[in-house]
């Protein structure tokens, strides 16, 4: 694919996060990796309504231009896409039930065999720092480490993937997974799987794509 429809896509993908009720109004922010550095969508534009000639390109080295400031949050999708060759789109919503978890600095423990599609046995909650600050990125890195997935403390939660349909797939699953949570522990302490169970839904995550597997 050529610039224009990497743009495209990333804009769409930003109405998503609305349609999905992953976002309000100009929260989260969505990026996919082009050549020498990153699409990702501006400053202050109301997710459901960035256009592809406003999303903004962005070099490895934090260098944009325009006439629209790329998101704030620019670096840690920088970072993110400098340290895992394998991802080629980043994700961030303010979902609800990932950030209400997310105010408790809770990670996600293996209550449900689906926890697997982030890639391990828990979701881990980035430590808490200003947003669109350098500390922000490197504690999501330093939780996220190769998983695809982490909340971040009273903040939201960050996806990654190998392309933006990917990364969308597994934001929609981490907020449904954080509503199962949350909705369990009012009844209870939640069972939780085994190493061992887990194991075994992690191998049949292998070739995890956009689709669900089969229950």
């Amino acid at each position: 694919m050529n610039g224009q429809q990497f743009r495209k896509q990333v804009a769409e993908t930003s109405a998503r996060t609305v349609h999905e009720r992953l976002n309000r109004i100009s929260s989260g922010n969505v990026s996919a990796r082009f050549e020498g550095g990153f699409w990702v969508t501006p400053s202050g534009v109301p997710s459901a309504e960035v256009r592809p000639e406003q999303v903004v390109w962005v070099d490895m080295d934090g260098r944009w231009s325009g006439g629209l400031k790329p998101s704030s949050e620019w670096r840690f999708h920088r970072d993110l896409y400098a340290a895992r060759p394998e991802v080629g789109a980043v994700v961030h919503v303010h979902s609800p039930f990932a950030v209400s978890l997310a105010c408790l600095r809770r990670s996600i423990p293996p209550f449900n065999y689906m926890i697997a599609v982030a890639g391990g046995k828990m979701i881990p909650c980035a430590d808490y720092a200003t947003f669109g600050t350098q500390a922000l990125s490197d504690n999501i890195l330093a939780a996220m480490g190769g998983l695809r997935a982490c909340l971040m403390a009273n903040h939201g939660q960050v996806t990654v993937g190998r392309d933006l349909q990917q990364a969308l797939a597994v934001a929609i699953e981490v907020e449904a997974l954080c509503e199962q949570f949350w909705r369990a522990s009012q009844l209870g302490e939640p069972v939780l799987l085994t190493d061992a169970e887990m194991d075994e839904a992690l191998a049949a995550f292998v070739d995890y794509g956009v689709n669900r597997p089969a229950a």
